[in-house]
């Protein structure tokens, strides 16, 4: 009975249970975070430290349970202990329960009372519970964050912005003092922090509001920032508006934003919660599109999206089908309470909602937190990964950072009846300053003589990739596939385990591997990448259905020069589609390189023009990509091998190719 009643009352933790575990994780990151200060310090930087707690409410309390002699010599102890404590002396489970038979002969329960009606308690349990609060209450206690930032660098150092009226700190004798603070401090805080007085400033959401933190030029503190996010706001809008407080304008330098993480899965409950409301910020503003995640949050951070419902409801069924290794069906149910398969033994048509399912695997031990998260998110990343590569995932407004941008044709979709409002599709050329990874960069971050890591070159191309081991994805089927990303010095990619044995990327010695890395590094730094992209800009709201459904960019286009734009970019091979839907008729032929390379980008056959209705499409022929014309005449084939292109016979039927490498100028050549 004991232990039943023990899993009943463990399967739904509370708000209380979910603070405590909120902070521990907070009080987990310091021993990470403090060495990363000391390190950005060293570096001539200025620390900026986001959070929202303070645990002044918790120190009120310590307070009013104070005597007056205990307040003349403070030993408070501001440990989140507190809340499990009062978390098990209510509702650790004590009571006995007599169990009893009702009249369909199913085994019932219920609480025990004496005579006078008073619970009846079980001795054990009470002891058990005891005992419990008594180990815990002998833990060594764990530090509030901000007391911790303060207590390791001191008050002469850190600019402390928050909203609390007093605080605790550590005098010089090693003693606690109590300090009130002045609604003024918060001022005087900033000041010294603009003025380089302190060279760490910590702020939460009450005490940041429409302050600046950033290196303006007109301060005499204009280190370049390095901005923790130790503690998003449950607030979406609050957590980006303290991001900002360190990258405004007429700034010395950008702040460099380092998010502070645990490798505990469970924490991805509270990440959730800002990525679905930064997301929901972007869906109201889909027409401007000027807030969102600023790509912070990758979009499988984001629990709560249509992508992770549909991962929860397929992991439902195969725990049901006993095809996930982290849990079983009957382990599952019993720990965490819920319920999905019904009395005759069939999965439930009402299954849980994934908030309550996440808030259950939260009270669930670390290790089996992350043998379930796992699963999932390789659910969760299929699904988000099927989007990417299909071009639907909306992420929001995505900044591109450009050295120059020029536009070469402005076409006037649309005008507004009422307003005058316009939408135009511009076609811009934009050049990108090449910024590969340096070797040194990439060494700190991967161990090139880890076994798990493996220096490859691709015998085709002659480039160079370090293979690491990635989060496997996990098939509707409940397979999983193993998936490593390729970092190389301007990109990352992900391959799966099949399609990386079939590629042309083979293992070189690392010697090898480092020269050729650093080859390539010389050969892209200061160089600058011209690409030609089409945006959507103006009034996009009445004609959102007609750009393309299968490619979902927003885009702020940022030059050097301050000019930026913002619109949805238009893929080379949709603008005819778009012109069309519009009423535009004839528009004006893509440029030979634009057209190439739209039909290798997306793999749509486009209309060539020339003196024959051409298409120019995407053919994989005997396992790599070639460019093939269709629509071609008979009587002319000889004209078009004068141009450049060749033939071959596949299954007794000529087709005729353009050679990629001079396939802008065969093309020119047919349309003249």
């Amino acid at each position: 009975m004991l232990n039943q009643s023990i899993t009943s009352n463990n399967t739904h933790p509370s708000r209380t249970e979910q603070r405590f575990f909120a902070q521990l994780l907070l009080a987990l990151k310091l021993p990470s975070l403090l060495p990363a200060i000391e390190a950005a310090l060293a570096a001539d930087h200025a620390v900026v430290v986001q959070l929202v707690s303070t645990s002044e409410a918790m120190l009120d309390r310590r307070l009013a349970d104070l005597s007056e002699a205990e307040r003349e010599a403070l030993e408070i102890d501001l440990s989140p202990r507190e809340a499990v404590v009062q978390y098990l002396a209510k509702s650790f489970p004590v009571r006995l329960m007599s169990v009893f038979t009702d009249e369909n002969g199913n085994p019932r329960s219920e609480p025990m009372s004496d005579a006078e009606g008073h619970p009846v308690l079980c001795r054990a349990a009470v002891a058990a519970r005891d005992r419990m609060i008594e180990q815990l209450c002998a833990l060594p206690p764990i530090a509030p964050a901000l007391d911790a930032i303060i207590e390791r660098f001191g008050v002469d150092h850190v600019a402390e912005v928050t909203g609390r009226s007093r605080r605790l700190i550590v005098a010089a004798d090693g003693r606690q003092k109590l300090q009130s603070r002045s609604p003024r401090a918060n001022l005087a805080e900033t000041k010294s922090f603009m003025d380089g007085e302190k060279q760490i400033l910590v702020f939460s959401d009450a005490g940041g509001t429409g302050r600046s933190y950033h290196a303006d030029l007109a301060a005499r503190n204009q280190a370049r920032r390095v901005h923790f996010l130790l503690e998003p706001s449950w607030r979406a809008d609050a957590a980006i508006q303290g991001l900002g407080r360190t990258n405004r304008t007429n700034q010395a330098s950008a702040p460099l934003f380092r998010p502070v993480t645990t490798d505990v899965r469970g924490e991805r409950r509270f990440i959730s919660t800002i990525a679905r409301r930064l997301d929901s910020l972007g869906a109201l503003t889909r027409g401007q599109r000027q807030t969102g995640g600023q790509n912070l949050f990758d979009p499988a951070d984001n629990l709560e999206s249509s992508y992770a419902r549909e991962a929860l409801q397929r992991w439902f069924g195969l725990l049901y089908q006993g095809k996930l290794g982290a849990v079983s069906l009957d382990r599952f149910q019993a720990l965490t309470g819920l319920r999905i398969e019904n009395e005759d033994g069939s999965l439930s048509d009402d299954l849980p909602p994934i908030q309550r399912w996440l808030n259950r695997i939260l009270a669930l031990p670390i290790a089996l937190q992350n043998g379930i998260f796992d699963e999932f998110l390789g659910l969760v990343e299929a699904r988000v990964d099927a989007a990417r590569a299909a071009g639907t995932l909306d992420l929001g407004v995505e900044t591109i950072a450009v050295e120059h941008f020029e536009v070469l044709s402005d076409t006037l979709l649309r005008t507004d009846a009422t307003s005058g409002a316009t939408t135009h599709l511009l076609e811009l050329s934009i050049a990108r300053a090449l910024r590969p990874m340096p070797l040194e960069r990439l060494e700190a971050l991967h161990a090139l003589a880890d076994p798990q890591h493996w220096p490859v070159h691709n015998t085709r191309s002659g480039r160079v990739a370090l293979v690491v081991p990635a989060r496997s994805l996990l098939s509707d089927e409940g397979a999983r596939i193993r998936r490593y990303e390729l970092v190389r010095p301007l990109k990352r990619t992900y391959l799966n385990a099949d399609d990386l044995a079939d590629s042309s990327w083979e293992p070189v010695d690392v010697g090898a591997f480092r020269g050729a890395w650093q080859h390539e590094v010389t050969e892209a730094s200061g160089t600058l990448r011209h690409e030609r992209l089409h945006l959507a800009t103006g009034l996009l709201l009445p004609v959102w259905d007609k750009l393309p459904s299968d490619h979902v960019r927003v885009a702020r286009l940022s030059a050097r020069d301050g000019r930026s734009l913002l619109g949805r970019e238009v893929p080379a091979a949709h603008v005819p589609a778009l012109c069309r839907a519009l009423g535009l008729g004839v528009i004006a032929p893509l440029a030979p390189d634009v057209l190439v390379e739209a039909v290798l980008a997306s793999g749509r056959a486009m209309e060539f023009a020339s003196a024959d209705p051409l298409m120019l499409r995407r053919s994989l022929v005997n396992g790599s990509q070639r460019l093939e014309l269709t629509g071609w005449s008979a009587a002319r084939l000889d004209w078009y091998k004068a141009k450049g292109c060749f033939t071959e016979i596949i299954r007794f039927q000529t087709r005729l190719f353009v050679p990629l490498e001079d396939a802008p100028a065969t093309l020119l050549a047919l349309s003249r």
